[in-house]
């Protein structure tokens, strides 16, 4: 097991705007690409190789069929649901759109190329020949952030044509429309944070932004300060020791969780989800303490 490294609360809570924007949304015709390419160069050098490149080739899939699919229809919640704490997309018209039948059907068969365990083949003829009724179910488990074990790797090929379906909604949107909603809840979409990341973005360098585990916004949210509870009391840092400071456990002492958060400062092409992916030693590390981790990653479920 790797060693570890306490680590008093990070120092350096504010970036070089005292308002950065509240949310990035995410552009899909660059986002999976960009993002397949950090896997694949975080894969070069780990063990996890094998499953860092079936992601990227996933990644890969996803960005090429963004790029064949007609213009995003998005229904957002009224301005009255939003004044009241609620996401700026219908989740309910978002997963009755056959545009994301459409993403399902050509997923799943583009997938059929690529390399893969025959474990990860068989859940996928599984989760390709499910009914409208067994998706359906299967979504509402990943919103909910609670996987059965028996059955991950089918959630993983849904949480895919998900995470693309509502990435095109996402980039739709006018992001000055967009509120907070609650700590550790996506003003997008209402889902879980993966992870969060300090970005090394001009006019926003050293803010902290929490990454949608289903949209992929990215939603500004002060340092310092628990995602899950909010709580600004007995926030604390642990990371491994090779980690060179790139990738941290943010830990909560009031509710007892904690989320990763990512330095881009340290790594320009950091991405939020590949590199939660690649940091796997850092969960290991976390389980022998007594926080839980907070957020949802699918991606991690299981392993």
């Amino acid at each position: 097991m790797a060693g570890k490294k306490d680590l008093v609360p990070d120092p350096t809570v504010i970036g070089e705007m005292s308002a950065p924007p509240f949310v990035q949304l995410p552009d899909p015709g660059v986002l999976f690409a960009e993002r397949a390419g950090r896997l694949r160069l975080l894969g070069s050098v780990s063990p996890l190789k094998p499953y860092l490149e079936f992601i990227a080739d996933l990644s890969e899939a996803q960005s090429d069929i963004a790029a064949g699919l007609g213009p995003v229809t998005v229904a957002q919640g009224d301005e009255r649901g939003r004044e009241f704490g609620m996401p700026a997309i219908d989740r309910a018209d978002a997963i009755s759109q056959a545009a994301l039948d459409t993403i399902f059907d050509r997923l799943f068969e583009r997938a059929r190329n690529i390399a893969k365990p025959q474990d990860a083949a068989d859940a996928l003829e599984r989760v390709a020949n499910s009914d409208a009724g067994e998706r359906r179910r299967m979504i509402e488990a990943l919103f909910a952030g609670v996987l059965p074990p028996e059955a991950i790797a089918e959630h993983i090929y849904i949480w895919a044509g998900l995470q693309l379906h509502f990435t095109r909604l996402a980039s739709a949107l006018d992001p000055k429309s967009l509120k907070p909603v609650a700590d550790g809840v996506c003003p997008t979409c209402g889902s879980m944070p993966s992870s969060s990341m300090v970005v090394g973005w001009h006019g926003a360098h050293g803010a902290r932004f929490c990454s949608c585990s289903v949209c992929n916004t990215l939603w500004h949210y002060v340092r310092v300060k628990c995602v899950c509870c909010g709580s600004t009391k007995g926030i604390g840092y642990k990371e491994v020791e090779e980690g060179g400071g790139i990738i941290k456990a943010e830990t909560c002492d009031e509710c007892q969780s904690w989320v990763k958060i990512i330095y881009q400062q340290l790594s320009a092409d950091a991405d939020p989800m590949a590199d939660d992916i690649a940091s796997l030693g850092l969960d290991m590390l976390m389980r022998e303490t007594p926080y839980r981790r907070g957020g949802f990653s699918p991606l991690l479920a299981g392993l």
